[in-house]
């Protein structure tokens, strides 16, 4: 096998990557460079580099040097379980600068401009509102409304009955189809945001709307796209499936292939870069910005120096 390093030049940028790729019920490993999935019908090559996220199912098997072509080329890897809503880890991102890392966590920690930053995000939402007022209780208030009046109009639309958001993570199956959809709609939207955000290099866990996880920024982000993308989807798919013996992986095989299309359609990566940047920036971050593979030490008085120097007097 071919010794292969990758540049983080050659990398490309997060914007413009497929939004994720499902493999189930095979090995995944490594040719060279490429990555391949092994399973009875043969070998398929995955071009690693040009994918945002790997979203490994059931029955799949991965190899250490798959592991590391795929920490190289800043693919995060999701593996899914059964009922579709498990995250486990990630692989390395293609951001190599701490710029928006840092920006995050100063705007995280002053409580006034994270307020300011969750005020811009509901504001995305509310486009024709002045939210710059408002309370957190407010704005929880009137996001709340809009997501019950989006639920219900989804329903009306497609026909599909609604008795509200039921989702229990240790029975997914004993949802209603639409709420198993939804489950599975928002699983596949959380890995390619998880994905841009560690893309980007800023911190998952760093949230302004949601704490206390993880995943708080995926959460936060997650929710500007749930109306537009992933709520129409699970209750389209859900109304196709409404009258037939439901398979659990059919369910979410169905909505995976309609929000692979959708995501590229709408140029969703490129959309979360935008926004994430929006919010954390007033200026704008260029991708040589976050892939420029540089290491510097801290300086009190100038702020940065290079590394990699022997500062000793001999």
């Amino acid at each position: 096998m071919a010794n292969i390093n990758i540049s983080p030049k050659d990398l490309l940028r997060v914007e413009d990557r497929i939004s994720f790729v499902y493999l189930e019920h095979c090995t995944i490993g490594r040719d060279g460079g490429a990555l391949t999935a092994t399973d009875d019908s043969g070998v398929t090559y995955v071009p690693v580099s040009a994918v945002s996220v790997i979203l490994l199912g059931p029955g799949t098997r991965v190899t250490h040097p798959a592991m590391t072509v795929i920490g190289e080329s800043g693919c995060a890897v999701m593996w899914v379980g059964e009922s579709g809503t498990r995250y486990y880890a990630h692989g390395r991102g293609v951001a190599r600068s701490s710029r928006l890392l840092i920006q995050q966590a100063r705007l995280c920690s002053n409580r006034n401009q994270r307020l300011a930053v969750a005020r811009a995000m509901y504001a995305m939402r509310f486009p024709e509102e002045d939210t710059s007022s408002l309370t957190m209780q407010q704005l929880r208030g009137k996001e709340g409304a809009r997501v019950r009046k989006i639920y219900r109009q989804c329903a009306t639309e497609y026909d599909v009955e609604w008795h509200g958001r039921e989702y229990d993570p240790q029975d997914f199956a004993g949802g209603s189809i639409v709420n198993q959809a939804l489950s599975a709609a928002h699983c596949c939207l959380y890995g390619l945001v998880h994905a841009v955000i560690v893309g980007l290099g800023c911190a998952p866990g760093l949230g302004f709307v949601h704490c206390g996880h993880d995943r708080s920024f995926v959460y936060d982000i997650a929710d500007l796209y749930k109306a537009q993308v992933t709520i129409p989807v699970a209750f389209r798919i859900a109304k196709q499936f409404e009258d037939v013996m439901v398979n659990e992986s059919d369910l979410g095989r169905a909505v995976r292939y309609e929000l692979r299309d959708q995501f590229r359609d709408r140029r969703l990566a490129e959309q979360i870069v935008h926004d994430i940047k929006t919010l954390l920036l007033a200026d704008e971050v260029s991708s040589e910005d976050i892939a420029t593979d540089k290491n510097t030490l801290w300086d009190g008085k100038t702020g940065s120096i290079a590394g990699g120097v022997n500062y000793g007097d001999g």
